[in-house]
């Protein structure tokens, strides 16, 4: 997993946690036991699940020590357990009323068996929520990969690129259908609109930089990661322009929402 900058990540916080509200729209679940946050990053979304059911046992858990520092720092009132851990060997789905994992899996490889055997283990009237970007076709992610593979250690890079490690949403649904007797799986392009102030050199570089560029720039040395940025920002000037009203970024996003029988 890439080391991850709670502070870069909440640039745009506000973009990134409309989904997560978007997602958690659809689980129906009232009074709940046990609820789990795989994949909880830097804690505010996850201390919404104790807004909507504070009388539950809200679990956060996550691969990243400094993400839940963020998180424990956040969490004053002490609501949310925050466990670190890997999401890929997690074995509580048994003692879970809801399961949310929120732009988490894209990092997974073979998370379609996690789901499985997530939803096999989950209790009758059990909900699974999940969400994961849907945008690697996108000009920045061709972009990175493009200026990774034509870098001189392309060799190095190569492992930390990912072509396509999300499914399809009918592959979500096929999935939750084997399990759920109800099930809700869609998708939605956000018109994300970046730093409308005009503050940031490239927004779109600042959006990446809190994650899909992670991995890479844990690979390169400090003297290596200025030119491969400056690359980016002139490609990315090509492909995002700015606008008057800001710099316009689609982003797509897949969502699946799942009852147990």
């Amino acid at each position: 997993m890439p080391t991850w900058d709670p502070q870069q990540y909440e640039h745009f916080s506000d973009l990134r946690g409309r989904p997560f509200g978007d997602l958690l729209g659809r689980v129906g679940a009232e009074a709940l036991g046990r609820v789990v946050d795989l994949g909880c990053g830097n804690g505010p979304l996850t201390l919404t699940l104790a807004d909507r059911w504070p009388h539950a046992a809200i679990s956060g858990v996550d691969s990243s020590e400094s993400m839940l520092e963020r998180a424990r720092a956040l969490d004053e009132s002490q609501r949310v357990h925050w466990q670190l851990g890997d999401v890929a060997t997690w074995d509580g789905a048994g003692r879970a009323d809801v399961i949310v994992t929120n732009a988490t899996l894209q990092w997974v490889p073979e998370h379609l068996t996690l789901l499985d055997r997530w939803l096999a283990e989950l209790p009758s009237g059990g909900w699974l929520a999940m969400q994961v970007p849907g945008n690697f076709d996108a000009p920045s992610h061709r972009i990175i990969r493009e200026v990774a593979r034509a870098h001189e250690r392309a060799g190095d890079l190569e492992g930390a690129l990912r072509d396509a490690p999300v499914e399809s949403p009918q592959r979500y649904a096929e999935t939750l259908a084997a399990h759920c007797g109800h099930f809700d799986v869609w998708e939605t392009t956000y018109l994300q609109v970046l730093d409308p102030q005009g503050a940031q050199r490239s927004p779109v570089l600042e959006w990446v930089k809190g994650t899909a560029l992670r991995p890479l720039l844990d690979r390169l040395d400090e003297s290596e990661r200025g030119p491969f940025l400056d690359e980016l920002v002139e490609r990315f000037d090509a492909a995002y322009p700015r606008a008057a009203y800001g710099t316009p970024m689609p982003f797509r996003r897949i969502f699946a929402v799942g009852r147990k029988d």
